[in-house]
């Protein structure tokens, strides 16, 4: 049973499933693993790519899943029907707003710009102190090394202080991302108006 401040997760992941079977492959262990353990899975809402692959897997399993997606990338994104919710809502905007809200932590898998934006975004918001909530990204086939180089980077040339690498584990399997959830967790659990 999870402890009861990581009820769900946001995945963040590719809307395409990329180039190596290895993202795929991770992206299904971790929509079953998350299921599993009895974690709600909060996701951009599509039945395309690794995104299909983490609900459908999740779905399989027989768990939770939350959708969100702005109405004009319903079609784009393939809307994923079969969710256990979908929500469907006006801008990309509102698509972060909630899927944060909805969320206790952050699990990053591999994908395009979409994916390195709310990553870094998340990220950025803990940074400012807007959030506590913890976030882990999944190194699949050596995938996020530059953008740990990168925030490295921001710290060594002076625009970052050290804690800020701290704001994120880079992990290697899903297994260790909810475990680095779990360790690093800082929250209670969301209120119940909060999910509405």
């Amino acid at each position: 049973m999870p402890p009861s401040n990581i009820r769900a997760v946001c995945v963040f992941c590719g809307a395409s499933m990329g180039n190596n079977p290895a993202f795929q492959a991770a992206a299904d262990q971790l929509g079953t693993l998350l299921a599993q353990n009895g974690i709600t899975i909060v996701f951009g809402g599509g039945n395309a790519g690794l995104m299909g692959t983490v609900a459908n897997s999740a779905l399989k399993q027989g768990g939770e899943v939350i959708g969100v997606i702005p109405d004009y990338l319903v079609e784009r994104e393939h809307g994923h029907r079969g969710l256990t919710r979908l929500d469907i809502v006006d801008s990309m905007h509102s698509r972060k707003r909630r899927m944060f809200d909805l969320a206790d932590g952050f699990i990053s898998l591999p994908g395009g710009v979409g994916t390195l934006e709310e990553t870094f975004e998340v990220i950025t918001w803990k940074q400012l102190a807007m959030h506590t909530k913890p976030i882990a990204i999944i190194n699949v086939a050596g995938y996020w090394q530059a953008l740990d180089q990168l925030i490295s980077a921001t710290v060594e040339h002076g625009f970052a202080a050290p804690p800020t690498r701290d704001l994120y584990r880079l992990v290697a399997t899903p297994a260790e991302a909810l475990d680095a959830l779990r360790a690093d967790a800082k929250i209670g659990p969301p209120t119940d108006s909060a999910r509405l």
